[in-house]
């Protein structure tokens, strides 16, 4: 490792260990399970097994969400997946997803059961399969698609690269740093932007565009992100702040953004979620 300005890149790029700061345990450059693990199954027909970073939130916002509109089918089981203890390197989280990353989901419903990963992919799968939360409309429904994969294409910009080097990188890097700030400010910008004259993503109707959205970009600027907020001056978005605001209040919201928690206040932390009685 070093932190020299000089680096020159060697002819042919050879894995260091110890090189990725806080989670060097858990980045290695190649695929697969690193050891047998089973995962666990609860009693519903959905079985998620995650952990609540904005990812994992995503997914338990849409289940919860799902469940306030009285969809009862979309009750689950939510397993705890420690990633700081490799737990998405064990065989049955990487028959879920082979890609090793939280979330997935399993459906049980279906002959043969169905994996889904990509919180993303998850999304669309729960609002397709019980018609709920992407509008009607052809307009409406492709400017919720629209920003849908726009936070999947934007947000590793801000996680991987503004958080990393702001927040988790073994030094700071003046270069990385200012270059990351400057794309999640235009980000922030984009956002700002378009609320200024549309109460949700995709219009005056929230849908699956803000439930993916808001566990980054909402969390960023009510300064739950990266202890980042007066760095990146979050509270000149105004509209950005107005809309994660009014998210933040729906009930779902707040039960799912607390789903496979294990940090931070107790009363914000639930490991696993199987049942609306776990909430109390």
């Amino acid at each position: 490792m070093s932190n020299n300005d000089d680096y020159t890149p060697p002819a042919v790029w050879q894995w260091d260990a110890e090189s990725d700061g806080e989670w060097a345990k858990i980045n290695r450059p190649i695929a697969g399970s690193t050891h047998q693990q089973d995962l666990p199954v609860g009693e519903h027909s959905l079985q998620l097994y995650s952990l609540a970073t904005p990812n994992g939130q995503k997914v338990t916002i849409m289940l919860e969400e799902l469940l306030e509109l009285g969809i009862t089918d979309a009750e689950y089981d939510a397993f705890l997946i420690k990633i700081a203890d490799g737990d998405q390197f064990g065989s049955g989280f990487v028959g879920v997803n082979p890609n090793s990353k939280i979330p997935a989901l399993m459906d049980h419903s279906t002959t043969p059961v169905t994996r889904v990963f990509e919180s993303g992919a998850i999304l669309q799968y729960l609002a397709e399969k019980f018609d709920a939360l992407v509008p009607n409309d052809h307009t409406s429904k492709t400017e919720c698609r629209n920003w849908l994969f726009w936070q999947m294409g934007s947000a590793p910009y801000l996680g991987g690269g503004f958080g990393h080097f702001y927040a988790y990188a073994p030094f700071k890097m003046q270069y990385p740093i200012d270059r990351f700030t400057m794309e999640v400010k235009r980000q922030l910008d984009v956002l700002n932007r378009h609320l200024s004259d549309h109460d949700y993503m995709a219009g005056s109707e929230y849908s699956i565009a803000d439930i993916a959205i808001w566990p980054w970009y909402g969390n960023l600027v009510l300064g739950n992100s990266y202890d980042a907020a007066e760095f990146l001056d979050v509270e000149s978005y105004t509209h950005v702040v107005r809309w994660a605001k009014q998210v933040e209040r729906r009930p779902a919201v707040k039960r799912g953004k607390k789903v496979n928690r294990v940090w931070g206040p107790e009363e914000e932390q639930l490991a696993e979620r199987h049942s609306k009685n776990d909430f109390s």
